[in-house]
């Protein structure tokens, strides 16, 4: 169990606590000289980012700068322990930091159980990976977690055992070792904002260890936490009412405290097997930097960083998104970079789009999931227009120097429409209603929907829910075979084209259909998603080569875009360059090279749609398509078929008209 401990002498400053740390480092005879130096070099440049987010949390304590130097000591020890093949990663890395905004990114992300058994059926899988182009792999929670119902994973027993169904902590590391052969990033879970109440921390809290206790949100009556019931979200009303439960809620809760009925109450934010840590206790920063410099050891180069915007919790407030979000995220970064930074952080803040982009940030999160995107591309399909998604890729899609989005169709978890009410009323959208609408669509419930999705969290007398389904059902897949293939390319064009990681739900690419017995495992019965976590189909994959099946022609087509993808220069890089179609079906953006564009033309509709040649006039006559059209005459504009999608290389005129001038001028 975590304990605490104070190696250095007190310090007061920066200064000191880097020179406190050259001579306890001198003492330590795991690493040779050249390794201290290199932790001591990245001290010099990071220690600032640490000092400065601790303080900003844990300033005011008496004691603050021993918690700084214990974090430093934390950060040594796994930089210590570390394999010296991932130390040569570290390396490689820091001199190429932004390997994830290469066009040769593309991402894959499953259960390990559903999709191929264990991790030892994932080792069998690896040549498959490498056929699709794959070259990030992110595996869902595989931690150990109660038995039954553990929130798909989401709430961690241990971070240091893998469930023993998937196999060992050693598996993951030989697994992460074989990929990193290939060229393949392993994509972790860093579940920090809880663990389950079977964790071992948990278990003592439980038991009265006052130690532990501090771990947790836990208070001996409902006083207080009906104060911050008053501002907090509820977020799993089914579970329970508002954010806290009863210690011995759960059959653990019980057997931990040997109580039939405590009294005490504790921070459940989501379900209540899943106890809030309680980051105002330093102790639980500690303890969770050191957790998570564990998984990098195991070889993940990118931890998921999951509910981020709750780690906060502040009274009077939603608790949510929370200035010391910030501040703990930056700490957090910085003893990543001290310790291993090949690791970078993706961020998972299904929150506010204004509130996205906050978490954003080479010092905090390099990556992030495009939540926006995702949500207006299905807009966009049920309302065959595209303005709320134009306008988002016009005015959201940049993001800081050095960081990209991580763009997806769908992800293990539910749909949400996470669209800005002001920024739908500028397009004339009633948001509240427009919500209603899509969940009406994409259950089945509006006349003339081709979705065959299911309600999550359904509030029948409000219409509000939010939506599950694969991305074959969720097009239509079951009925309307030939238009949901269409609609599934299109919406992974997004993906592929406009800049960042795309990130294939495994399944997807095959035209995996909704799981028609989800509801019989009475642990997930209550859980809609599991509708849209199927297992492997050996029957689609098999068919993945037939080209006349709708498999064949799913695969082929995802396929086909990531060789494109990963042949097309402009396709570097996260720049965007907007561009009107004057159609409301036809989205349009430019993806800008050094001497070219790819202008990427998107039909949402049922109807073949027409860009003019007017509306192309700012390029050259002549373009390429790139999936093999050929030479393209613009000047007669383009026709594009129903839910099909453009990428033309074209020269602008105006940057034509300057390159002709630096050739003249150079021949002078």
């Amino acid at each position: 169990m975590f304990q605490q401990e104070m190696i250095l002498p007190t310090v007061t400053s920066r200064d000191e606590l880097i020179g406190a740390m050259k001579r306890r480092l001198s003492q330590d005879d795991r690493v040779g000289s050249a390794d201290r130096e290199v932790f001591l070099r990245r001290l010099s440049k990071y220690v600032g980012q640490l000092v400065t987010g601790l303080r900003a949390v844990y300033g005011q304590r008496p004691d603050f700068w021993d918690l700084a130097a214990a974090s430093v000591l934390t950060a040594w020890d796994s930089f210590a322990e570390r394999p010296e093949g991932l130390k040569e990663l570290d390396v490689e890395r820091e001199s190429e930091p932004s390997w994830f905004m290469s066009r040769q990114a593309v991402g894959g992300v499953c259960y390990v159980d559903r999709y191929a058994g264990s991790i030892a059926g994932l080792r069998e899988r690896i040549p498959y990976f490498k056929e699709l182009g794959l070259n990030y792999l992110h595996l869902m929670p595989l931690y150990e977690c109660p038995e039954g119902n553990s929130d798909g994973g989401y709430a961690v027993s241990s971070y240091r055992r893998v469930d023993p169904a998937l196999g060992t902590m050693d598996d993951l590391a030989e697994f992460a070792e074989e990929l990193r052969a290939e060229g393949i990033a392993l994509v972790l879970d860093f579940v920090f904002n809880h663990t389950s109440n079977e964790h071992e921390w948990a278990k003592a809290a439980a038991a009265g260890d006052p130690f532990y206790e501090q771990f947790y949100w836990i208070y001996p009556d409902r006083t207080v936490p009906a104060q911050f019931e008053e501002t907090a979200r509820e977020i799993f009303p089914d579970d329970h009412p508002g954010v806290f439960t009863r210690v011995d809620a759960t059959p653990a809760g019980r057997a931990a405290s040997g109580l039939e009925e405590d009294p005490r109450w504790v921070w459940t934010t989501f379900h209540r097997f899943q106890w809030d840590l309680n980051y105002s206790n330093p102790a639980v920063f500690r303890a969770m930097a050191t957790e998570m410099l564990f998984l990098a050891n195991q070889g993940a180069q990118v931890l998921r960083l999951d509910a981020v915007a709750f780690i906060w919790k502040q009274l009077g407030t939603t608790c949510e998104s929370q200035p010391q979000v910030h501040d703990l995220l930056r700490a957090f970064n910085a003893m990543v970079k001290l310790a291993a930074p090949a690791v970078e952080f993706k961020s998972e803040a299904i929150v506010h789009p204004d509130e996205v982009i906050r978490y954003i940030d080479t010092d905090q999160c390099t990556l992030s999931y495009n939540p926006l995107q995702m949500a207006l591309g299905w807009e966009a399909s049920a309302t065959r227009k595209v303005a709320l998604l134009q306008q988002a890729i016009n005015e959201r899609h940049t993001t800081p120097e050095g960081t990209a989005w991580v763009n997806y169709v769908r992800s293990h978890d539910d749909i949400g429409w996470t669209f800005s009410d002001d920024d739908a009323a500028r397009v004339g959208v009633d948001g509240y209603d427009h919500r209603r609408f899509l969940n009406a669509f994409y259950t089945g419930r509006f006349q003339g929907s081709f979705a065959h999705g299911v309600a999550f969290q359904d509030n029948p007398r409000t219409g509000d829910c939010r939506i599950c389904g694969t991305t074959a059902s969720l097009m239509g897949l079951e009925t309307e075979p030939g238009p949901a293939a269409d609609r599934i390319l299109l919406a992974y064009s997004l993906a592929m084209s406009t800049g960042g990681v795309p990130l294939i739900y495994l399944g997807d690419e095959v035209g995996q259909l909704n799981d028609p017995a989800w509801a019989e495992n009475p642990d997930n019965s209550h859980d809609a998603r599991w509708v849209h976590r199927p297992e492997y189909s050996r029957a689609d994959y098999e068919r993945r080569h037939d080209l006349f099946s709708v498999q064949g022609r799913i695969f082929g087509g995802i396929q086909r875009m990531i060789s494109v993808r990963q042949q097309t220069e402009e396709f570097d890089g996260t720049r965007l360059i907007p561009f009107d179609t004057h159609n409301p079906h036809v989205l349009g953006y430019q993806r800008p090279g050094e001497h070219s564009v790819v202008l990427c033309l998107a039909n949402f509709s049922d109807w073949s749609q027409y860009v003019t040649g007017e509306t192309l006039s700012g390029f050259l006559p002549s373009g390429v398509e790139l999936h093999g059209n050929g030479t393209v005459d613009l000047r007669g504009g383009i026709l594009l078929d129903a839910h099909s999608f453009w990428w033309i290389r074209v020269i602008p005129v105006q940057q034509n008209a300057v390159r002709s001038r630096e050739s003249a001028e150079k021949t002078v």
